[in-house]
């Protein structure tokens, strides 16, 4: 017989949930689907893939969920001129101690910015999405692995094209999500002018009043426990022909990989465990269903001619297929 998650797990994750948020919304105006996926991905042992414009609050963000999950932070602002090393670390020789040392990159830490990754060569691109997707890296012919929990959130900026190096499929699919943000909203802006004005929008102070909702050991407990959230067949087949339609829709030359599907059932289950549900529901899946699947498909050149986006083949797909 199946063992669930219990009653006693799912409410202390969704109210370490609703508490994470409200911490996020002192500060932060709107970005509340952004800090879902972050979440949902840190859970679910998956990366972020982030693209859109520059001041949209994602850095702050990101530091200050890792600040309020207890983890270790880090960033990467990505150029043409960074190489393996800077992200991934060397091997150095210590006068001292008369020996090679080892000084680890960036890349070893829980929670991993790297802002305009398509500002990196095509070699550094590579050699960091193999680390990050095997969550270990070699340095010197030494192997070390990356301390759990993991998650790297990778930015770019799509509008610019001079001094970039976009990712290609293979790369792409290494995510488990991607988020597009945008500009906030009229109402939300002035709310932003608003908390200015007061006086409200003062970094150092915000982030010097966050203490830890979460520890480490909580994030891998919960991790453990969400792969007992129940799943039914007819949901699972769901997800199965979803994938199948991306596949098979004639504006896409490459539908969605068995990552995709693995990213939905994953990130489904913890969508739910934060609803407060043990079980997944065919709204959930609808729901990440864009975050897992847009950034994986590859449309046919007439598509992109004519101007059609995966975001639009996503949702056209989600309307032809029929829910359990």
């Amino acid at each position: 017989m199946e063992t669930r998650i219990t009653d006693q797990e799912l409410s202390a994750l969704s109210r370490a949930y609703d508490r994470i948020r409200g911490e996020i919304s002192r500060y932060i105006v709107g970005n509340q689907d952004l800090l879902e996926i972050i979440f949902i991905g840190l859970l679910a042992e998956g990366h972020v893939l982030v693209e859109g414009i520059p001041g949209t609050a994602k850095s702050t963000l990101v530091k200050a969920t890792a600040q309020l999950m207890g983890c270790e932070f880090r960033r990467v602002q990505c150029g043409i001129d960074t190489q393996p090393a800077d992200v991934i670390g060397v091997r150095v020789w210590d006068s001292r101690q008369q020996e090679f040392v080892m000084k680890k990159g960036p890349l070893f830490s829980n929670i991993l910015l790297v802002d305009e990754i398509n500002r990196l060569p095509p070699k550094s691109q590579s050699a960091f999405i193999e680390a990050m997707g095997e969550r270990q890296a070699t340095i010197d012919g030494i192997t070390m692995p990356i301390e759990r929990p993991y998650i790297a959130i990778a930015t770019q900026n799509p509008l610019e094209r001079e001094g970039t190096f976009p990712l290609i499929e293979a790369q792409k699919d290494r995510f488990m999500f991607s988020h597009r943000s945008a500009f906030l909203e009229g109402a939300a802006e002035l709310e932003v002018i608003r908390r200015e004005h007061t006086g409200e929008l003062d970094w150092p102070s915000y982030f010097a009043s966050l203490s830890p909702v979460l520890q480490k050991a909580d994030l891998l407990r919960f991790s453990q426990a969400l792969r007992r959230v129940h799943v039914e067949e007819p949901v699972l087949a769901y997800i199965r022909d979803l994938v199948m339609a991306t596949r098979e829709h004639s504006d896409v030359e490459l539908g969605v990989s068995a990552r995709g599907s693995i990213a939905l059932v994953r990130g489904a289950k913890v969508r739910a465990a934060i609803a407060n549900r043990n079980y997944v529901i065919p709204d959930d899946v609808k729901e990440l269903a864009p975050s897992a699947f847009q950034h994986r498909l590859l449309l046919t050149r007439e598509a992109e001619l004519s101007g059609i986006a995966p975001a639009r083949v996503v949702q056209e797909v989600i309307g032809a297929t029929g829910v359990p």
